[in-house]
């Protein structure tokens, strides 16, 4: 098992355990932050799987656990589906000293960490990652959001866990869609701040992206690292933090005008953002076109998207206003996240719209 330490100077520290065979050994790894009882909040898909077997852990060390299940899939992350979970939280009784456990992918994560966040003004919470993409992004840095009809991610909070527990052996029961959708997420890492990570993603470590489970294990405690590193230093995302946002801004627009639905995952979006956030780059003089092509031809070997007309058609104006909403932008000028290079990736602000505009249309949005 690897302990990856988080931790910054506006939070308690905490660690991300990854390894495998560790759901078994959930109870003795939450007791430490068991005062009381503890509801485990998850989706109806992984109740099915993983559900049993955490309570069971739970239940072996003393520590008394109910379940509150959610639909699967992004419609949950909504104002209704809080209320219903901060609902079920009440009902159960508990209080300030009792534990939440989110136990899923990334939209339980956000969703069950904001209701922990809002719960008797906040109460500790465990994330228990059980798809890759939570596992390198979502569940470490205390980030929790729910969604609306106007964007993604807009209504949130920051609330750090207490435990991240990233069991490789979960990551056996994604369909290989979802296993390739967080590795995305390890990509961009790699795109980000390591051009070595990148340079391995596409050799030695491509198996991963087929589930090997020693390469997924490196990937997934490399990602972890460089996550911890910079929320340590910017949990706020008041400077290098947002440079984890590395293909979201167009990735969010790209999933909003698509209705978060399933014709575009998450991790497609973003490596789709990726790619276009180069293209981008190159086109400006930032990064050398090589680069750019390195970057597309990195992510389209792992069997994502690179190109806009892979995911549907849009409309520029659409585009643009959706850009122009995300949550990155300041005083109505935008922020994207672009890159000097492989590995070297800044953060630009007042991008320029025409050339923006031009861009998408360019890329095949129709004006």
């Amino acid at each position: 098992m690897i302990r990856v330490p988080v931790s910054g100077a506006g939070f308690q520290p905490y660690e991300v355990l990854v390894g495998r065979g560790l759901t078994p050994r959930i109870g003795e790894l939450c007791a430490p932050f068991v005062k009381g009882s503890v509801a485990v909040v998850t989706d109806e898909t992984v109740a099915a799987i993983h559900g049993p077997a955490v309570l069971g852990a739970l239940e072996t060390v003393g520590v008394k656990a109910r379940l509150i299940a959610v639909p699967a899939g992004e419609a949950s992350k909504s104002f209704a589906e809080l209320e219903r979970v901060l609902d079920r939280l009440l009902a159960a009784g508990l209080d300030r000293s009792d534990l939440v456990v989110a136990l899923g992918g990334g939209v339980v994560g956000d969703l069950a960490g904001l209701a922990a966040a809002l719960f008797m003004r906040g109460v500790d919470f465990v994330q228990v990652p059980t798809t890759l993409l939570a596992q390198v992004d979502s569940s470490v840095g205390g980030k929790t959001a729910i969604d609306t009809p106007r964007g993604k991610n807009l209504v949130g909070a920051f609330h750090q866990p207490r435990l991240v527990v990233a069991d490789i052996d979960a990551l056996k029961t994604l369909p290989p869609r979802q296993l390739r959708s967080g590795w995305a997420e390890v990509l961009k890492h790699g795109l980000i701040c390591d051009a070595a990570l990148f340079d391995w993603l596409g050799g030695e470590g491509a198996a991963g992206a087929a589930g090997d489970p020693a390469a997924l294990e490196r990937a997934v405690a490399r990602s972890v690292e460089i996550k911890a590193e910079v929320v340590g230093q910017d949990e706020r995302e008041s400077g290098r933090r947002a440079l984890l946002n590395l293909g979201h801004t167009f990735g969010h627009a790209l999933e909003a005008e698509l209705g978060f639905g399933d014709a575009l995952t998450h991790g497609e979006a973003v490596a789709l953002g990726c790619a276009m956030a180069f293209r981008f780059s190159a086109g400006q003089g930032l990064c050398a076109p090589a680069d750019a092509e390195r970057a597309e031809a990195g992510i389209a070997a792992a069997g994502l998207p690179t190109r806009l007309d892979q995911a549907g058609a849009f409309a520029v104006d659409a585009l643009m206003t959706r850009m122009a909403g995300d949550k990155k932008a300041v005083g109505g000028r935008l922020t994207l996240i672009l890159a000097h290079g492989i590995g070297r990736a800044f953060v630009a602000k007042d991008v320029d719209g025409d050339a923006l505009r031009a861009f998408l249309i360019a890329e095949g949005a129709t004006g």
